[in-house]
């Protein structure tokens, strides 16, 4: 690309896309209720005249430039999804959707995307292949990357990126590296029978809840006895319901939790000593029960060629690339990564709090940052992979 990347979008200014990562703060919308999000990013496509590709999605929108010159495919995506948290930033832009935040960032990746599609639009001529670009609906609920993978529009794409925004990475700094980034994000439901009585004669019951807190001890044993030092693992019981009065033992407990690996053979590991335990204290304490499992995304696992070129990118954008430490957070860009080679990277955001806080918040100076790497990302990757320097990233 001739010039810095970001001169192609210097007529409308980088106020444009904070205008609209604004906008879209304001009228958030849930994991596959993005509707109204859906209608204005196709309009902020249109102005531009890049091109939608249709893919049948309810919501979510599919667009791409490029195709002037023959070449590889490329997606960038960016999450468009809300959470059910009440804003508590008190910013002139606040959600004005009671319940409802952009508590994740969202509208930053949505607002850097769109940024980044009118950059490259404006080079279209240059580029050696087609950008397509991601705007996915459902992250939260992590449905959205399998909806736009079953929908098609990603076959013959050869490398997929996405980007996530870090708050506790000072603006101008991008984390970026191979391997594990994100953890899977596995739920979890058990639940216990026992034999209800009078809470004074327990004798006559099988108590669930005592076979309950049993479990809950012996499951912190499985990371701690079963996980290398070198490996992690995380096992959170988050919820407990049994009982409905202080002098009755219940027939019933419940518990629910979460577990997160950055490992597949872990992942399947623990889960499998987490079934075992479950089994085992019910058995040996009279009781019976099962594992219901939520499965979640699997982990992000980023190739190591294309961490080199998002390296590469980072220095072009002059940002300064770190090494980060892996969150333990899940995030469905991993189901990309299990079709398609994915580099999936932290940007720099300089936030107050963490992802999901009702007073999180950003600092957009990230937004030209991100614009930046985009473009001088989509450059490089184009390129390395239509001289076969990336072929089989």
């Amino acid at each position: 690309m001739t010039g810095h990347p970001l001169e192609s979008v210097s007529h409308t200014g980088f106020e444009k896309f904070v205008q609209i990562r604004r906008h879209l703060h304001q009228y958030p919308e849930l994991s596959n209720e993005e509707f109204e999000t859906t209608k204005a990013i196709r309009g902020w496509l249109a102005e531009a005249g890049i091109r939608i590709v249709e893919a049948g999605l309810a919501t979510g929108v599919i667009a791409e430039v490029g195709g002037v010159r023959p070449g590889p495919v490329i997606a960038i995506r960016a999450d468009i999804d809300a959470l059910p948290v009440q804003e508590e930033t008190g910013l002139s832009y606040a959600s004005r959707i009671p319940g409802k935040m952009h508590a994740c960032g969202h509208d930053f990746h949505t607002a850097s995307l769109l940024g980044a599609a009118y950059a490259l639009k404006e080079r279209e001529s240059e580029l050696q292949g087609t950008v397509r670009f991601v705007f996915q609906p459902a992250e939260e609920k992590a449905k959205g990357a399998r909806q736009v993978l079953d929908s098609g529009v990603l076959d013959g794409v050869q490398a997929i990126f996405g980007l996530h925004n870090k708050p506790d990475l000072p603006v101008g700094t991008i984390g970026i590296k191979s391997g594990p980034l994100m953890a899977a994000a596995d739920g979890f439901v058990v639940e216990v029978d026992g034999k209800g009585s009078h809470a004074a004669v327990p004798e006559a019951g099988l108590d669930p809840i005592v076979t309950a807190a049993h479990i809950i001890t012996a499951l912190q044993s499985i990371v701690s006895r079963n996980v290398s030092a070198l490996q992690s693992a995380v096992i959170s019981v988050t919820q407990l319901h049994s009982g409905t009065a202080w002098n009755v033992i219940p027939e019933k407990a419940v518990l629910e939790g979460t577990i997160r690996t950055f490992d597949e053979q872990v992942r399947a590991q623990v889960l499998e000593r987490f079934s075992q335990v479950v089994d085992g204290v019910t058995s040996a304490l009279g009781t019976s029960g099962g594992v219901r499992w939520i499965e979640g995304p699997p982990p992000v696992i980023n190739d190591e060629a294309l961490a080199q070129l998002g390296l590469e990118a980072a220095a072009a954008a002059g940002l300064e690339a770190v090494v980060p430490v892996p969150s333990p957070a899940g995030e469905d860009f991993a189901v990309y990564q299990r079709e398609i080679p994915g580099l999936f990277v932290f940007m720099g955001t300089a936030g107050t709090q963490e992802w999901h806080h009702p007073a999180f918040t950003l600092d957009e100076a990230a937004i030209p940052a991100s614009i930046r790497f985009w473009t001088e990302l989509a450059d490089i990757a184009l390129k390395q992979l239509a001289s076969g320097g990336g072929e089989q990233p």
